[in-house]
C-alpha cells in the first residue's frame, strides 16, 4: 500500500487471489516478525497478500531508514529490480501470502492470463507510486497524515455507523519513515486531528474516523 492521491471512498475488492493454472504454489503462512526477502535477495516469486500486513523498507548507508510501502490484502509484493530484491519485507501481523512465480512475469507463454493479470498489478503499483512521490514532495504534514489515514481508511476501515474504524499495526516510527516526517510531527498531527474531533483515537493501534469528509478534505488541502 502506497499513499496514493485521494479524491473519493471507492470500495475495492481486496481479497480474490489472481486465476492461475500451474504457475502458483500452495498459500504461504508466515509469522509476524519474521523475514520474507531480504534487499539484493534473487527473486523466484512474487506473493499477493491474502490476509495479514506486511512491510517494505530500505537502509541508506548513513542507517537511516525509509518504509517504502506496506503490503495489505490484494496488493502483490516482490517485483523484481534487475533479476533482485530492492527492499527488505518483513511481516507486521500473521499473513497468509500467494506465491507467484516470476517467471509468469516474464514469460506468460505458460499461462497467459496470469501474466497479464501480474502485469497489471505491476502496473499499478508504478502509478501508486507516482502518487506517492508527489505525496511526499508537495504535502504539508498534516495532509501526509491525513492522506495516510484516508487510504488506509478506504482499504480496511470497519464500519461503526456514520463512522469508520481501523487498525494500525505499524508503529508512529513506521508512519513517519512511510510518509518522511519525523515521529514527534506525526504523534502531534494526529492529536490535532482528534483535538478537532476529526479522529478518535481508542489506543495506540485503534483509530476511528468520525468525520471522514473532512478528513479527506484536509488531505486535499484544505484547513482544520
Amino acid at each position: 500500500m502506497y499513499v496514493t492521491i485521494p479524491t473519493e471512498f471507492s470500495a475495492i475488492s481486496q481479497n480474490n487471489t489472481f486465476t492461475s493454472l500451474t504457475t502458483k504454489s500452495t498459500e504461504t503462512r508466515v509469522k509476524a516478525g519474521s523475514y520474507l526477502y531480504y534487499e539484493g535477495d534473487d527473486v523466484d516469486w512474487l506473493y499477493q497478500v491474502t490476509s495479514g500486513v506486511l512491510r517494505l523498507t530500505r537502509l541508506l548507508e548513513d542507517g537511516r531508514r525509509q518504509v517504502i510501502a506496506f503490503g495489505y490484502p490484494g496488493d502483490v509484493v516482490g517485483f523484481p529490480s534487475d533479476h533482485v530484491h530492492h527492499t527488505d519485507c518483513d511481516v507486521l501481523v500473521d499473513a497468509t501470502l500467494q506465491p507467484y512465480r516470476v517467471s509468469v512475469l516474464e514469460n506468460g507463454d505458460t499461462d497467459p492470463l496470469l501474466h497479464k493479470e501480474l502485469l497489471q498489478a505491476a502496473l499499478r503499483e508504478i502509478s501508486s507510486m507516482q502518487d506517492h512521490f508527489m505525496m511526499l514532495g508537495r504535502k504539508s504534514a498534516s495532509e501526509k497524515v491525513a492522506s495516510f489515514l484516508s487510504v488506509l481508511s478506504d482499504r480496511v476501515g470497519q464500519n461503526l455507523g456514520d463512522y469508520k474504524q481501523m487498525n494500525l499495526p505499524m508503529s508512529r516510527a513506521d508512519i513517519a519513515d512511510f510518509l518522511g516526517l519525523t515521529t514527534e510531527t506525526v504523534s502531534r498531527t494526529l492529536t490535532q486531528l482528534r483535538k478537532s474531533k476529526i479522529i478518535a483515537i481508542e489506543n495506540v493501534h485503534t483509530i476511528i474516523v468520525l468525520r471522514p469528509t473532512a478528513l479527506l478534505g484536509l488531505s486535499a488541502g484544505n484547513t482544520l
